[in-house]
């Protein structure tokens, strides 16, 4: 089972780590405690709404932007562990062979199945 929290968290640290910055940095700035921050990135706490705004504007990144990284990275989760569609007829199924390896990845129709899922 996929946590939300741990999609959050790698969420979270991937931002970070692309900006070059350490989490002292980005506590300070979204003022909380170093390792709260630490345990939020390794998913080992949840978030309030009010700490993950902070820590967005922290890093500069709309909420938007994180939750549809985080959208997205839980659909292919879900895509890898349980198949799209496993009871429909053969037809309708997504082929093993087109599950995306990235969320970068998932584009147009395979999308659209997932988002009406």
């Amino acid at each position: 089972m996929v946590l939300l929290r741990q999609l959050l968290g790698d969420v979270l640290r991937q931002l970070r780590l692309r900006q070059g910055r350490t989490l002292r940095e980005v506590s300070a700035a979204a003022r909380v405690s170093l390792g709260y921050l630490s345990e939020v990135e390794r998913g080992q706490k949840e978030a309030s709404s009010e700490l993950l705004s902070s820590i967005c504007k922290a890093l500069g990144v709309p909420l938007s932007h994180v939750l549809r990284d985080v959208a997205d990275q839980l659909a292919l989760a879900e895509l890898q562990h349980e198949p799209v569609m496993a009871g429909a007829p053969e037809h309708d199924r997504i082929p093993a062979e087109s599950i995306p390896e990235t969320p970068e990845e998932i584009t147009g129709e395979l999308r659209a199945d997932m988002v009406a899922a």
